[in-house]
Parts: C-alpha cells; structure tokens; sequence
C-alpha cells in the first residue's frame, strides 16, 4: 500500500477510536464535583449573556481567521486547493493551528483567573471566540472556509461535540453533525425550516436546533471555569482549564474535518465510517 494510502487509513482508524473515546476527564467531573461554584459563577455570566457571547463570537471568530499563513505554508494559491492535495500537510497545518490555540488559551486563562470571580465574565466570550476561531481555523487547514449556512451548522455542531460530557452526549452530537451532512445536500435551508416548525422529531428540526444546542456550551465552560471563583489558585486553574477545553475543541474540529475530506475525496462512504 502507498504511504499516503497508509497515512490515509491509519487517520481513517484514528478518527474512529475517537469518536468511541470518553471525553476528558476535566468535562465528564467538573459538571458535578463544581456544581455549587458553578451556581455562583452563573449569576456573575448568566445564560442570556452567554447566548450573547457566542452569537458575538461567531461573528468575531470568522472576521479573526485569516488565511495567509495557511495558503504560505501549505504552499498553495488558493484555500480550495487544500481539499484535494494531501491529508498528512492538512494534518500538519492544523497541529500548528491546535498548539498556538492551546497556548493562547493557556495564557488568557491564567490572566482572568487571577482575578478570581470577576474574571469569569471576561473570560467566557473570550474562549467561546477562541474555540470558535479554531474551528473556523482548522476548517481552512483542510480547504474548508466557513462561508455558508452549511459551514456555520457544522462550526456549531463540532462545539456542540465538544462540550460533551458523556460518550452518550457525543454520540448523539456526532450524529447530529453527520445529518446536518447528509440532509443538506437534499433539501434547502428554507425548506428544513419550515418542516421543522410542522414536525419537531424530524431531522430537519434536529438540525436546525444545533445552534441551540452549541449555546448549551456555556454552562459547561461555566463548570469548567468554577473553580476560578477561589482567587488564590484562580490563576494556575483558569489556563489549566481553559487550555484542556481548547485541546479538546480542536481535536474534535480536526477529526470532523480530516473525515469530511477523506469523504469528498472518495475514501469514505456512507455506511463505511462507523
């Protein structure tokens, strides 16, 4: 077998393993050991400014992503090209894209946490940008910008992966970014819509509901972020916590976007990815 071929299975079997993976151990215990923190942490940022937060973010996140570097470095003349060149390159631009993510959130965490409870309402629209901005980010590594309604669903459908806090709350999060993958190339934006005010069950309302489904990631990086209410350690937690959510973004928008290219090159089929 050819190398990129091998290269190309071995990433196939990758993303496989990580789709069976529990999330980390920082999602699936935050959510319950920092519940009381958590509560206090929810009235400094509740949920209608966390809603707002993200609609801002998605906005920002796409105006910050820029491509220069990527198209420089992945010595192309166009993003588009990237979808069809080669997998292990898109694999190696989107690493670098992960650790400067990783670092930076590292870095901006550990600045709010300092400042213990007051922090938090800095922080959390500022990590909700820099998960979204890394989604957007490694999209472009694979040749993916997101510039349709299609890009936008699945930008919120890989935040909603990664806010999950049990392999059952992923499971059903992947799924729903697979329909949103299927079902677009069947039916318009408007028709899903309509649909889904007749019948809510209906795949099209599953859809359509993802983005309320990613605003649902502000209670967990709420819980994330509780223990940042003790000042004293704050600091060393806020980054700490703020950087292992970032990896965990990144890994999940990488995994998407490595299997949607392995797919629109025709190495994977429906009924053959698991």
């Amino acid at each position: 077998m050819p190398k990129r071929m091998r290269y190309e299975s071995q990433q196939l079997r990758a993303i496989q393993a990580w789709k069976r993976e529990e999330p980390g151990v920082v999602s699936k215990t935050f959510g319950v050991v920092l519940e009381p923190l958590a509560w206090l942490v929810k009235k400094v940022v509740p949920d209608a400014a966390i809603r707002g937060a993200l609609d801002f973010s998605s906005s920002m996140a796409g105006w910050l992503t820029d491509t220069k570097d990527v198209i420089r470095d992945g010595g192309v003349s166009f993003i588009e090209e990237l979808r069809t060149k080669n997998l292990a390159l898109s694999d190696r631009l989107a690493n670098e894209v992960h650790n400067w993510a990783i670092g930076l959130a590292v870095v901006e965490g550990a600045g709010t946490g300092a400042f213990g409870i007051l922090g938090v309402a800095v922080d959390v629209p500022a990590v909700i940008t820099l998960a979204l901005r890394t989604i957007h980010k490694t999209g472009v590594c694979y040749g993916y910008e997101c510039k349709t309604e299609f890009d936008k669903k699945c930008v919120l459908g890989i935040l909603a992966v990664s806010a999950a806090n049990s392999v059952s709350e992923k499971v059903g999060a992947i799924a729903t970014l697979r329909t949103i993958h299927v079902t677009i190339q069947k039916v318009t934006w408007k028709k899903m819509a309509e649909k889904a005010a007749k019948d809510r069950l209906s795949k099209e309302a599953a859809i359509v509901g993802v983005k309320n489904l990613a605003k649902q990631l502000g209670i967990n990086i709420t819980k994330r972020r509780a223990l940042t209410a003790i000042p004293i350690i704050g600091a060393a937690v806020g980054g700490s916590a703020n950087g292992w959510y970032i990896k965990e973004v990144g890994w999940a928008a990488r995994r998407f976007y490595q299997e949607r290219w392995l797919r629109d090159n025709g190495k994977l089929h429906d009924g053959k990815d698991g």
